[in-house]
C-alpha cells in the first residue's frame, strides 16, 4: 500500500496531479485546499497518500497535511460517502470549519457544500460528531505534527487492526518517555502497551 510519495511535480490540475518517483508517474486525486498550496511544476512535493482500492479500480488521494488525510478516512466511514465524495466534500469546505460544523450539529452549513444533501449531513454529524479532534486553534492542524519514525509506527498498528484512537495515545505515551527513538524500539514498545 502505498502511504506516502515524495517527487517531482509533473502535472497538476484543481483536483488530481502526476508524481515523478523513481521514474514512474503517479496519478493522485486531491482536494482544492492541497491543489492551492501545491508548488509549480516541476518542483519536488511530498503528499501523504490513501491507497483506495475496489475490485475495479486503484485510486491514490494526496494530502498535504496527515490531519486533512485522517478527516478524509474518517468521512469514507460514514455510509454513503466513498472515496470521491469525500475528497468532493474537502473541497468544499476548510477541514477546521467542516470538524467545527460536524461537533456544532450544524447541518444547515454542511449542506451547503456540492454533492451534500440534508441526509448526507445529518449522518456526517451523527456518525463523525464524537471521532473528531477539538481543534486546537483556528488554522493550526489538531494532530501533532510526527516524526517520519512516529508515522511509520503508526502505520504499523493500524494496518495489524489496532483502532486509530488507541494507537496514536500510546504512540503518544512511547513517545514521551523518549527512551527509544529507532522503529523497532519505538514498534516494539507501542505493541507492548496495546497488548496490556
Amino acid at each position: 500500500m502505498i502511504a506516502h510519495l515524495r517527487g517531482r511535480l509533473l502535472i497538476k490540475h484543481p483536483n488530481q496531479v502526476v508524481i515523478e518517483t523513481g521514474g514512474v508517474g503517479y496519478e493522485v486525486n486531491i482536494s482544492v485546499p492541497t491543489f492551492s498550496e501545491l508548488p509549480t511544476s516541476g518542483a519536488e512535493v511530498a503528499l501523504f497518500i490513501h491507497t483506495h482500492v475496489r475490485e475495479d479500480l486503484i485510486a491514490l488521494y494526496g494530502f498535504l497535511h496527515p490531519a486533512e488525510k485522517q478527516l478524509f478516512e474518517k468521512l469514507m466511514t460514514v455510509s454513503g460517502i466513498g472515496a470521491k465524495l469525500a475528497i468532493t466534500i474537502l473541497s468544499g469546505m476548510a477541514s477546521d470549519e467542516m470538524a467545527g460544523a460536524i461537533r456544532g450539529n450544524d447541518v444547515a452549513r454542511l449542506t451547503r457544500i456540492p454533492g451534500i444533501g440534508k441526509k448526507t449531513a445529518e449522518r456526517m454529524v451523527l456518525e463523525l460528531r464524537d471521532k473528531l479532534p477539538p481543534t486546537a486553534g483556528t488554522h493550526s492542524p489538531a494532530i501533532p505534527e510526527r516524526s517520519e519514525t512516529e508515522e511509520d509506527v503508526l502505520s504499523a498498528l493500524l494496518n495489524l487492526g489496532y483502532q486509530r484512537a488507541a494507537a496514536e495515545k500510546i504512540l503518544a505515551t512511547v513517545v514521551r518517555t523518549g527512551k527509544n527513538n529507532s522503529f523497532d524500539a519505538m514498534f516494539r514498545e507501542a505493541l507492548a502497551g496495546l497488548s496490556k
